[in-house]
């Protein structure tokens, strides 16, 4: 029986990585501008696979865009396939709404190129979310095809790949990776040969008479412009193989239908190809500015903007443009940042500018909220769907006392009154005012000028706020053109501003996706401290104990740790080697571990009732590096560790902010956290879900199975839960092996910063061969300021409600009124699921929506009628009101009117 042989022809097309974006562009452009002469004259090289990602014609065609009607004939004419992707991302390090925008934006751009190709193609992905099944089944794909990740119980070239929700696509497994026919030979018999090595590899993976998928490509392959004649004389030299040029859905609609094994949820095996496990926790400033700026986009800016502008004012291209420069940063190279200086210069960067649109576009919302409501005073707004409570800090007119439940952080009197300056003096004055903002506190609210005989006079009304409209620049143009008419004249100014406070008090509760008057609510559970000094001892040495009812803190003066609720340990800095590479962590031949303090010292900054915060200041002395002869860590700096532990009113959580300056090259630092309870599982975020794990991870002696794990925004274990923000990277460690139960862990550790020097390596411990370039870099090496921030909780929490209240707080804005909006309100209604997206689509208000529950609910938008659709938008199902949404299940609901 003849053996047929699909030769796919592609480039795997890094957009930056150890070579800069403009770089690597120069050769893409190469590269098209002969793919395209090719193929237009030499019909028996029948396609070409342009990687799966729209991301590289837009590239070309900004360079070319004379040949965009070329690329647009061969694609239609289905010899070139294109997209799903707008970019090929990483899955675990970019939230699952970047996913879905990324799919939809290069489903969206295909348009123009007569549709993407049927098939979600991940080949270079460094593992896989649980998800993934589904989110392609919401956007019509029936077939994925995958390459790392995928585990040892997996023994055949396919599979049938569920989400948690049941959800299922076939997954065609590239054993040997996207470049199993990479640099075919140019001789007929030499390629019969080469086929004939391959099918004995991979002999235990295929069956006797399946077909063989030959992926012709690799990194930045160009094409083999004689691939079509050697296929031609290969077929002409035997008969037992028969070859042909053809596309992934073409070779896959044509594998044989029989049952497949099934595998469910996340692929994160390093059984048959490198995970690269350590990409979580290098350049964590990387993975800190994704976050904030996925925060500033998804639960700030479209929910706001969505929910309560206008239709004239909704800011639809700022958004495109920042989830543009999003979904760029989430290619594998780029968050991951296994890439050169230059290439994280340019991520953060982006990352930068997409935070910026998000935060300028919140602000503008929150001010439509402000100038909108019909009486004045300060007002709070809540971005999620959850009605809540929270903290917040505002700055108010004083006025008596400000009561046992406001915490009054500073407080400045008032300046009414009047003097008299010289023209000169008041011009230099104001001349230092830009704007109605004096500073963070004061804003000019109203300013006038007067003149008769006897002089200039101008009033100035200084509130808390800032208010539109206020004509200080028209007042300074006059007053300077009066003073030029009358330069020895004496200036009167009248000042009006009155005493003000700043203060921190609870609000009470706001409804979801609502606003409502600042209120503060009685404190049911102030927060207090004690300080206890050793005998005779100063201030600062004894231990300090913050409480509020609901837990308890103890903050340690000799190991600067501090205990929850009576479990002492928390907070341990552990600084180890660290002789890997961007893609993995690896320790040292000779290690020396710091995890003791040299000193310690406690300060009290606020002691409440609304919040307490505490500072502590550790000392350590932290290795230089590590030496390349001896493999060993040499050398020491001083280091001081400045953690901040604060405790709020009415909560059970503790928030902690450790801030250093890191002097040393070659080492990972860690938070050890203890854990309540000894536990054998963890449950982390991740995209749509939370992912239940073990204590090890699947490897094999060219990649070490390194169990560290990434999370979301946050990680459950034995009675802990842990919100972060951008700290992706976590493991179950102090495992004990003697308890009945079999081996449990006893601590979580946190990464907070991993330094290496070198892009890839080679010879390490956890991975002996490279995975990239053995570039030498300075970047993440991660020399000099860190700041990092987690929360804890050690009782019953919702880990999602946990992660809004740290990660999105309240809004505050300040209205004087006039408008028609109550005193409280909700612009949206949705309960019965977690809220992952609130935007515009077309004008139509679109809400998504998962539930990460083992069982089904039910979704209630009260008032709300629409259309559930797809992922391309296509309606599934009309609703009123309320939906079903299956265990595990992602939505997309469009709602009628509005």
């Amino acid at each position: 029986m003849t053996r047929r042989i699909a030769v796919v022809p592609h480039t795997h097309w890094d957009r930056e990585w150890y070579d800069p974006f403009q770089t690597f562009r120069l050769k893409l452009v190469r590269l098209v501008d002969d793919l395209l002469d090719q193929m237009e004259r030499d019909s028996s090289y029948r396609h070409f696979m342009l990687d799966g990602q729209l991301a590289v014609i837009d590239d070309y065609l900004e360079i070319r865009p004379e040949n965009e009607e070329r690329l647009r004939a061969l694609a239609s004419a289905g010899r070139l396939s294109v997209g799903p992707w707008y970019i090929l991302m990483d899955e675990f390090l970019v939230s699952g709404e970047t996913i879905v925008r990324n799919l939809q934006a290069g489903i969206q751009r295909g348009t123009a190129f007569g549709g993407v190709m049927e098939v979600g193609y991940l080949p270079d992905m460094f593992g896989h979310i649980a998800q993934m099944p589904q989110i392609l089944s919401e956007a019509g794909f029936e077939h994925t095809v995958v390459w790392r990740g995928v585990p040892s119980s997996v023994d055949r070239t396919a599979f049938r790949w569920e989400s948690p929700d049941g959800s299922a696509v076939r997954a065609e497994y590239l054993v040997a990776g996207y470049g199993n026919g990479a640099a075919l030979p140019n001789d007929a018999k030499a390629l019969v040969r080469r086929l004939h090595a391959l099918l004995e590899e991979f002999d235990q993976f295929i069956g006797p008479d399946d077909p063989l998928l030959l992926m012709n490509g690799t990194d930045h392959h160009r094409p083999q412009a004689w691939l079509g004649r050697v296929v031609a004389e290969a077929n002409q030299l035997q008969g037992e193989l028969e070859l042909a040029i053809t596309s992934l859905p073409d070779y896959l609609a044509h594998v044989p239908d029989q049952p497949l094994p099934t595998h469910s949820g996340e692929l994160r095996s390093g059984a048959r190809s490198n995970l690269l496990m350590g990409v979580g926790s290098n350049r964590v400033d990387v993975k800190q500015a994704a976050a904030r700026a996925e925060r500033s986009l998804e639960r700030m800016a479209e929910p706001l903007s969505a929910l309560f502008l206008p239709p004239h004012a909704r800011p639809d291209a700022f958004l495109d443009l920042a989830w543009t420069l999003m979904i760029r940063n989430s290619a594998h190279d780029s968050i991951c940042a296994c890439s050169t200086d230059d290439v994280v210069d340019a991520v953060l960067h982006r990352y930068a500018e997409a935070r910026h649109i998000g935060e300028g576009l919140a602000e503008e919302a929150l001010a439509a909220v402000a100038k909108s409501m019909g009486s004045s005073g300060p007002l709070a707004v809540n971005p999620t769907a959850r009605e809540r409570s929270g903290m917040v800090e505002l700055v108010v007119t004083a006025s008596g006392e400000a009561g046992p439940d406001v915490q009054v952080l500073s407080e400045r009197y008032g300046l009414p009154g009047s003097f008299t300056l010289d023209g000169e003096t008041v011009r230099n004055m104001l001349g230092l005012i830009q704007g109605a903002r004096i500073d963070a506190d004061s804003y000019v609210t109203d300013v006038s000028l007067a003149e008769d005989e006897d002089g200039i006079e101008i009033t100035v009304v200084i509130g808390t706020e800032p208010r539109d409209g206020v004509p200080v620049e028209e007042i300074k143009r006059e007053l300077y053109t009066r003073l030029t008419a009358r330069p020895d004249t004496q200036v009167r100014m009248v000042l009006d501003q009155p005493p003000v406070r700043r203060i921190l008090a609870r609000q009470h509760q706001v409804p979801g996706f609502g606003w409502a008057h600042f209120d503060p609510s009685p404190l049911e559970h102030p927060v207090s401290v004690l300080e206890a000094t050793t005998d005779g001892g100063p201030p600062g040495h004894g231990a300090v104990t913050a409480t509020n009812g609901l837990v308890t803190v103890v903050v340690d003066p000799v190991e600067g740790t501090f205990s929850l609720d009576g479990v002492p340990g928390y907070g341990r800095l552990v600084d180890s080697g660290d002789h890997g590479d961007t893609y993995n962590y690896s320790p040292p031949a000779v290690d020396s571990v710091v995890d003791r303090p040299d000193g310690v010292a406690i300060t009290i900054d606020e002691r409440g009732p609304v919040r307490v915060k505490i500072t502590i200041t550790s000392t350590f002395t932290w290795p230089d590096r590590i030496d390349e002869t001896t493999k060993a860590r040499v050398g020491g700096h001083p280091v001081e560790v400045v953690t901040s532990l604060e405790l709020r009113a009415d909560e059970p959580i503790v928030r902690v902010r450790s801030r250093f300056v890191n002097p040393s090259r070659d080492h990972r630092v860690r938070v050890e956290l203890p854990l309540p309870e000894p536990a054998t599982t963890s449950r982390a975020e991740c995209a749509f879900t939370v992912v239940e794990r073990g204590l090890t991870a699947e490897g094999r002696p060219d990649e070490f199975g390194t169990p560290t794990f990434p999370s979301r925004r946050f990680v459950s274990s034995g009675g802990l839960t842990v919100v972060h923000d951008g700290l992706l990277e976590y493991e179950l460690v102090d495992i004990d092996a003697t308890g009945s139960g079999g081996p449990a862990a006893r601590t979580l550790a946190l990464t907070l910063l991993r330094s290496t020097g070198m892009l890839s390596r080679l010879g390490m411990a956890t991975r002996p061969l490279p995975a990239g370039p053995m570039t030498p870099l300075e970047g993440p090496q991660m020399l000099g300021p860190i700041d990092v921030s987690y929360a804890l909780a050690v009782s019953e929490i919702d880990p999602f409600a946990m992660a809004d209240d740290v990660l999105v707080p309240l809004a505050t804005s300040a209205s004087f009124g006039g408008g028609d909006r109550p005193d409280r309100g909700s612009a949206l209604t949705v309960r019965g699921a977690e809220v992952s997206a609130v935007r515009r689509q077309a004008g139509q208000l679109e809400v998504r929506v998962f539930n990460p529950e083992p069982s089904a609910t039910q979704v209630e938008l009260p008032g709300r009628s629409g259309w559930l659709v797809d992922l391309r938008g296509r309606p599934i199902v009309p609703f009123e009101g309320t939906f079903e949404l299956r265990a595990q299940g992602i939505a997309t609901a469009r709602l009628d009117g509005d």
